[in-house]
């Protein structure tokens, strides 16, 4: 191990791995240390280069909090947060489409009953969302628990907002026994991811934009079916085809209709996918 060199550093860091007892930790980590060399060498990284990457991720983990996860924003706007959900969301021609999670979520959501406003107060044009949830064959899935956020008018959640007594856009309902839901909120709105931070620099140096499309956020969970994490996008919305995450599926778009007394409505109907072996 004594005058490694360039040429013979990686296969020495590898010699290190091997005796790694959990046999998917020694693949993990065999293959990122043979892409991250492969990288080094390919791009001829320097010393200066390789110290502001750095403090460039030092500066992301600094940035995250019980409320803002910038290593989320980072893994979303590289497209990484997208692959991981395509590799391992194949799922049946039918299927509602999954998309990225986000860093937005909250666990403890308060809970509603369906046709409540689960908008809180959150400054936006009200908007009624209904719809299903079924199997594949079109069976009705019962009691289907819902998690839903979104974004305000002015493209802030509500965990940005230092000031909040209680959360605004999001909420935990049930579907009925038909596996029908409906609920009032706010319409979703355009908003730029936030941009103050390590991730934002990133994206200026880079020349790219913060912006996401309108969107509404759903987890849906039942028993029997996989979990479903997705959002349903607002139909014409400039940034469609330019999602600073990467996350818009044609399939999720819907049109949000606006009712002659100036409210907007959203229908969308989700299909669930049955666990392999129920």
């Amino acid at each position: 191990m004594r005058n490694l060199n360039q040429d013979t550093i990686t296969q020495a860091v590898l010699a290190r791995l091997a005796t790694t007892p959990d046999a998917r930790l020694k693949e993990i980590m065999t293959s990122l240390v043979q892409h991250l060399h492969a990288f080094a060498r390919e791009v001829k990284l320097t010393e200066p280069e390789w110290m502001q990457g750095i403090e460039f991720l030092t500066a992301t983990g600094q940035m995250c909090d019980a409320k803002r996860q910038e290593f989320i924003l980072l893994s979303d706007t590289l497209g990484l947060s997208m692959l991981t959900v395509a590799m391992n969301n194949d799922k049946p021609l039918g299927c509602t489409e999954p998309t990225v999670f986000g860093p937005f979520f909250l666990e403890d959501a308060p809970r509603f009953e369906l046709g409540a406003d689960v908008g809180g107060g959150a400054k936006g044009e009200p908007c009624m969302v209904s719809g299903s949830i079924k199997a594949l064959d079109g069976t009705p899935i019962p009691n289907a628990l819902i998690n839903v956020w979104q974004a305000d008018a002015d493209g802030n959640y509500d965990v940005q907002y230092a000031h909040l007594a209680k959360p605004q856009a999001r909420g935990i309902m049930n579907a009925d026994a038909s596996g029908n839901y409906h609920f009032k909120t706010i319409l979703a709105e355009a908003y730029p991811i936030p941009s103050d931070g390590p991730v934002g620099a990133m994206l200026k140096a880079t020349k790219n934009h913060p912006w996401r499309p309108a969107h509404l956020h759903f987890m849906i969970d039942a028993p029997g079916y996989e979990r479903l994490i997705t959002h349903v996008f607002r139909d014409h919305d400039q940034y469609l085809d330019s999602d600073v995450v990467f996350g818009v599926r044609q399939s999720l778009v819907a049109d949000w209709i606006k009712q002659p007394d100036g409210t907007y409505s959203l229908h969308y109907d989700f299909v669930l996918n049955p666990k392999t072996g129920t």
